[in-house]
C-alpha cells in the first residue's frame, strides 16, 4: 500500500469514524458546542440531522469520549429493533440483568429502577442512538415513554437522536407529534467548504504521519472538494484513491489528474465529464482529462 512511499504511519483516510482524526469543521464545531450545552441543560430530546457521510456517527463518538464520569451512556448503533428488543438493548447497555423472556413491562421496570437508581446517586443517564431514521415508529414511541420518566424536578433520561435527513420526515408525522414536541435542540450537519475540504485533507495526513510542505496540490484540493460537494465520507474515498493513483505512478504528491480518476471510478461523486467541469477548471484542464481516460 502507499503508507510508506508517502511517510505515513496508518491510512489517513479510513472509512471508520475514528475520532484520533476528528477535524473541526465550523458545522462539526457548532454541533459539538450545541450538543455539550443541551446535554449539560439535560432536559428535552436532541436532535442531529445530516445527510449520509457527513459524520454523524463521528460526532456522536466524540461526544461519547467527551462526557464526565457523572453521566451513564447507552448507545444504539442500529435502532430498527422492536419495541421489546430494543428495551433489551437498552438493558444490555445499562448493564442490567434480565431474562430472555421478560415481558416489555417486565424490562420497563428493570430500566425504570435502574435510571431512579442512577439519579440517587448523582448521575445522569443519556441514550444515544444512531440511525434513528430507521426506527420503526412503534420504537420511537417506546422511547418518549421512557423520556417520560421523571422525579418532581428532572427527567430520569435524556435522548439524542442522530439520523439522516428521512428522520425529519418520519418525525412530521402526525402520530409522531408528542415526540416533535419534546425535541429541545436540533442539530444540523452540513458539508465542508472548499476550504474545510483543504485543511481536513491536509490534518489527516499530518495525523498520519506525513512530512512535508503539501500532500495535495492546490489543483488537487479543489477537484476533491468540487467533486465530494464537500460531504466528508466521499472526501475519504477521494483522497485515498487519489493517493494510490499517485503512488502507482511514483509521485511524491497528488495531483489533480490523480483526483480526476478517482472522481470517475467512485459512486456519487461528481463525474469529471467535459460538460460538468467547474468552471475554474478552465481549458488547460482538458489536456489532463484526456491523459486520464
Amino acid at each position: 500500500m502507499y503508507a510508506a512511499h508517502f511517510g505515513l504511519r496508518e491510512l489517513p483516510f479510513a472509512l471508520t469514524p475514528d475520532t484520533a482524526f476528528a477535524f473541526a469543521s465550523g458545522t462539526q464545531r457548532d454541533a459539538f458546542n450545541d450538543l455539550q450545552i443541551a446535554l449539560a441543560i439535560g432536559e428535552g430530546y436532541v436532535k442531529v440531522v445530516g445527510e449520509v457521510g457527513t459524520g454523524k456517527t463521528l460526532l456522536c463518538r466524540r461526544v461519547l469520549s467527551r462526557l464526565p464520569k457523572t453521566m451513564v451512556t447507552a448507545y444504539v448503533p442500529n435502532p430498527a429493533l422492536t419495541p421489546r428488543t430494543l428495551l433489551l438493548s437498552l438493558c444490555w447497555e445499562l448493564g442490567l440483568s434480565v431474562a430472555q423472556r421478560s415481558t416489555e413491562f417486565d424490562l420497563r421496570v428493570s430500566i425504570e429502577k435502574a435510571l431512579f437508581t442512577h439519579r440517587a446517586a448523582g448521575r445522569r443517564v443519556i441514550l444515544l442512538i444512531d440511525e434513528a431514521q430507521t426506527m420503526p415508529m412503534a420504537s420511537l414511541e417506546c422511547v418518549r415513554l421512557l423520556s417520560n420518566l421523571e422525579t418532581e424536578k428532572h427527567k430520569l433520561i435524556q435522548v439524542v437522536l442522530f439520523g439522516q435527513p428521512e428522520l425529519d420526515r418520519r418525525l412530521a408525522r402526525r402520530e409522531a407529534r408528542q415526540l416533535r414536541q419534546r425535541i429541545a435542540f436540533s442539530v444540523k450537519l452540513h458539508p465542508m467548504t472548499e476550504d474545510e475540504v483543504g485543511q481536513y485533507l491536509e490534518h489527516r495526513m499530518r495525523v498520519a504521519g506525513f512530512i512535508g510542505e503539501r500532500a495535495f496540490s492546490h489543483e488537487a484540493t479543489r477537484t476533491i472538494a468540487w467533486a465530494s460537494t464537500g460531504v466528508p465520507r466521499l472526501v475519504n474515498v477521494l483522497a485515498h484513491k487519489s493517493l494510490m493513483l499517485a503512488y502507482g505512478r511514483g509521485e511524491r504528491n497528488v495531483g489533480v489528474a490523480a483526483c480526476w480518476g478517482s472522481a470517475r471510478d467512485t459512486a456519487d461523486a461528481r463525474s469529471p465529464k467535459l460538460f460538468a467541469l467547474p468552471s475554474w477548471a478552465g481549458r488547460p484542464m482538458l489536456a489532463t482529462l484526456s491523459a486520464i481516460r
